[in-house]
C-alpha cells in the first residue's frame, strides 16, 4: 500500500503534467485538499473525488486542517493505494505534503510525488521577473506571523495565498516594518488562468482590492537602494578587499576604537537634540563601526558577523524567559532582577568581583552609577536616602576644608561620586541628568547672547549682577 501525491498546477487543467493527467485518468477515488481550484472542473470524468474542505469548515486552525488530513489520509493507505492532490506543486506551499511524506516515512508508508507547475512559474511570468534573480518565496499566512517579517529588501519577494482581505491587512502591516507604505507592488490574480488579473498598487492599498481571493499572490520588487544587513556587509568587506580603501585597509579593532566612542556620543547628540534625522544618519555610522569590526575579525578567522548575530539573539531569548519560556513576571523590577541573575550564571568562571567587568571607557557618572549599583546588591548602600543627602553635606563641608589641590580633586571626586548614589536613589540616570543639564544651559546662554546682542551690550563688559539680571531674563523668555 502506498501513497500517491499529484500536483494539480496553478490553475485550469492546461496546466496538469502529461504525467499526472495518466494517473488521474486511470484512478477510480482522488482525495482533494480542496475542491476550490480550477484544475478539479477539468479532471478526468470517471474519477471519484472525495474533498477535504469539510475540514477547513470544523477546524479552529490551519494546524489542525493539515495533522487531520494527513491522519485520514495514513488510515486510508493502511487499506488500499491513494492518490491525493494538491494544487500547484506538491512541495511548494503544501504544509500537508511534507508533514504526510515525513509521517509516512515514520510508518513504512511508501509515497511517490508527481511535480506539478506551482503557482511561481506563471507569477513570475505576470511581472516579467527572472526566478534565478534572488527570488525569495513566502507563504503569506506565515510570514502575517512576524512582528518583523525575515525578507532582504534588496531582492524580489513572492508571497502566495494571500487568500482574504483581512490576511492582506495584517500583510501590509507586517511589511511596512520593512518597506514604505508607498513602495509600489502587484497583487496577481489567477496567475497562468484565462481570468488573470493583474493590479498594480501601493503597499498600503493591498486590503483595499476587491478581487483578493485564493488564488491570490503578492509580488514586492526591491527598494531602489540597497536597504539590507549583507549590502552593508558587501560594501565594508569592499572597502577592505585589496581593491578597496586604503583609509580603511589600514584599521585595526584598536585605531576603531575613538571613532567608535565619538559616533555613540554622537547619537546621544541626537536624542538629546530629539533630531530624527540626525539619529537616523548617527545610528548608521555607529552600524558601519559594529560591521567593520566583525569584518576586521572574520578576516582573521575569530568570528563572523553570523556569530554576533546568532550570539545577541540566542541570548536575548536566553535572558527573557517571561517571553520565550514559561516564567512568570509581575513587573519590569522582577525582570531586571531574572536578567542578572542568568547573566551570573553566564558569567561563572569569570572574576567574581561586583565591581569588575565595568569597561573603563564608560562616561565617569554612567561607570560611578553602574559601581553603585552593583554593590547594593549585597547591602552596601544607605538604607534611607536621607543618609545619602547627610552624606552630601559633609562631603560639601569636606571640601571647603581642604587646602591643597590634590586633596580638594580628592574631596571633589567624593562629593560628585555621592551625587551620583543620591541621582540612584532618584531613580535618575547621572549620565542623563548632567547632559540634560549641559543643554539646557548651553540653550539658555545662547539666549543671553542674542538678548545682549539686541541691545548693544558686550558681555565682558558687564558686572556680574547685570548679567545675572539678564539671565533670570532670558529664563522667564524660554519659560515662557
Amino acid at each position: 500500500m502506498g501513497i500517491t501525491i499529484v500536483g494539480l498546477g496553478p490553475g485550469n487543467g492546461r496546466f496538469l503534467t502529461k504525467a499526472a493527467w495518466e494517473i488521474l485518468s486511470r484512478a477510480q477515488d482522488l482525495y482533494l485538499r480542496t475542491e476550490r481550484h480550477p484544475a478539479v472542473a477539468d479532471l478526468p470524468a470517471s474519477v471519484t473525488r472525495h474533498s477535504f474542505d469539510h475540514i477547513y469548515d470544523s477546524a479552529d486552525s490551519f494546524e489542525t486542517v493539515y495533522e487531520t488530513i494527513v491522519s485520514e489520509l495514513l488510515k486510508l493507505a493502511q487499506q488500499s493505494n491513494v492518490i491525493y492532490a494538491v494544487p500547484g506543486h506538491p512541495f511548494v506551499g503544501e504544509s500537508t505534503v511534507t508533514r504526510l511524506v515525513a509521517k509516512a516515512k515514520e510508518l513504512g508508508v511508501t509515497v511517490d510525488v508527481v511535480a506539478g507547475l506551482s503557482f511561481v512559474e506563471p507569477c513570475l511570468t505576470a511581472v516579467s521577473q527572472d526566478g534565478m534573480d534572488g527570488v525569495q518565496i513566502f507563504d503569506a499566512i506565515e510570514l502575517s506571523q512576524y512582528l518583523y517579517p525575515p525578507v532582504n529588501p534588496d531582492f524580489p519577494l513572492l508571497l502566495g495565498q494571500v487568500y482574504s482581505r483581512m490576511l492582506a491587512s495584517e500583510l501590509k502591516l507586517v511589511l511596512t516594518a520593512v518597506y514604505p507604505d508607498e513602495h509600489p507592488v502587484t497583487l496577481i490574480h489567477h496567475a497562468g488562468d484565462d481570468e488573470q488579473l493583474i493590479e498594480q498598487l501601493p503597499l498600503y492599498a493591498i486590503d483595499r482590492s476587491d478581487a483578493v481571493s485564493h488564488l491570490t499572490s503578492l509580488f514586492v520588487p526591491p527598494l531602489p537602494q540597497l536597504s539590507s544587513l549583507n549590502a552593508l556587509a558587501e560594501t565594508v568587506a569592499i572597502l577592505r578587499s585589496p581593491d578597496g580603501c586604503p583609509w580603511d585597509q589600514e584599521q585595526t579593532p584598536q585605531s576603531l576604537r575613538s571613532g567608535f566612542l565619538e559616533e555613540t556620543n554622537e547619537v546621544l547628540a541626537a536624542l538629546d537634540a530629539n533630531d530624527v534625522g540626525e539619529l537616523r544618519e548617527e545610528l548608521g555610522d555607529v552600524l558601519y563601526h559594529l560591521v567593520m569590526q566583525t569584518q576586521i575579525a572574520s578576516e582573521s578567522e575569530e568570528f563572523r558577523l553570523t556569530d554576533v548575530i546568532a550570539g545577541i539573539e540566542a541570548k536575548l531569548k536566553y535572558r527573557h524567559p517571561h517571553v520565550w519560556g514559561d516564567w512568570q513576571v509581575s513587573d519590569s523590577a522582577e525582570v531586571i532582577q531574572n536578567w542578572e541573575m542568568l547573566k551570573a550564571k553566564e558569567k561563572v568562571g569569570r572574576s567574581d568581583s561586583l565591581v569588575d567587568n565595568i569597561p573603563e571607557s564608560l562616561p565617569a557618572l554612567a561607570r560611578s552609577q553602574k559601581l553603585q549599583s552593583r554593590v547594593k546588591k549585597v547591602g552596601f548602600d544607605w538604607t534611607g536616602i536621607e543618609g545619602v543627602y547627610e552624606k552630601v553635606e559633609e562631603e560639601i563641608a569636606e571640601l571647603r576644608e581642604a587646602v591643597t589641590p590634590e586633596h580638594r580633586a580628592e574631596e571633589l571626586g567624593d562629593l560628585l561620586f555621592v551625587i551620583v548614589n543620591l541621582a540612584k536613589w532618584l531613580d535618575i540616570d547621572a549620565e542623563s541628568a548632567l547632559r540634560e543639564a549641559n543643554l539646557k544651559f548651553s540653550r539658555r546662554f545662547r539666549a543671553l547672547e542674542t538678548l545682549a546682542k539686541e541691545r548693544n551690550l558686550q558681555l565682558s563688559d558687564m558686572k556680574l549682577d547685570d548679567l545675572e539680571a539678564l539671565w533670570q531674563e532670558v529664563k522667564v523668555q524660554l519659560k515662557e
